[in-house]
């Protein structure tokens, strides 16, 4: 296993899509909840525990060899706006693309082709992962970052935050990033015995709430 892939996995230049989301920070900015490098802080430490918890649980999972296509739906149940279901398939979607480029596997062509339309996205990273010879910390680890360093950068971009806060944003919150992959990936060793519903399923509201509301906006930066 070459830990190496975990950081091209993990590399924000890696083609998944990912660049054109902000994780729920612009209509959180256009609201007043982000205005600085602490109301930063507070989002993403927000949206790790909750979101980014169960996004982790999934891929962790899927890299441990589970069925992908049960934690498809297990994805879908705890996703319960249109607008975030959506966001999750199409960056499955692009995810797929590049993990099929990068790290070749029956499993990802197993999964593309009984979910053309786009798998969750952390059920395909996760499988990514495997096929990369990655394991499940690995790929909790890869979405954790993935859900704090998405809103830090749109934050950057839409506030003209300076780069060295946001960057310290994310130190600041390493603690919960082990906290949260230590979570995920015990739960994840549960599933062969007790099924998916061994999984994190925890809520954001507010994150659900402002997804759609801003997948209405007729102008925004990002996709979401």
């Amino acid at each position: 296993m070459s830990r190496a892939a975990l950081l091209v996995l993990a590399d924000g230049r890696f083609p998944a899509g990912g660049h054109a989301h902000s994780g729920g920070a612009e209509p959180a900015v256009a609201a007043g909840r982000i205005r600085d490098g602490g109301s930063l802080e507070e989002f993403c430490r927000g949206r790790l525990h909750t979101a980014g918890l169960v996004a982790a649980g999934l891929a962790a999972a899927a890299a441990a060899g589970c069925d992908p296509l049960a934690l498809d739906e297990a994805a879908d149940a705890r996703t319960p706006v249109p607008a975030l279901r959506t966001t999750a398939r199409r960056l499955g979607r692009q995810m797929m693309r590049a993990a099929r480029a990068t790290w070749p596997s029956p499993e990802l062509d197993a999964l593309a082709a009984a979910r053309p339309r786009g798998a969750h996205q952390p059920v395909v990273l996760g499988l990514a992962a495997r096929s990369a010879g990655l394991g499940p910390e690995d790929a909790a680890y890869a979405v954790a970052y993935e859900t704090v360093s998405g809103p830090a950068t749109a934050a950057v971009r839409l506030l003209s935050l300076d780069p060295f806060d946001a960057t310290a944003v994310l130190a600041r919150l390493a603690p919960d990033m082990d906290a949260v992959v230590a979570e995920a990936v015990a739960a994840a060793a549960r599933v062969p015995q007790d099924g998916t519903g061994a999984l994190p399923a925890r809520s954001a509201p507010l994150l659900d709430i402002t997804a759609e509301q801003h997948a209405a906006w007729p102008v925004r930066l990002f996709a979401s």
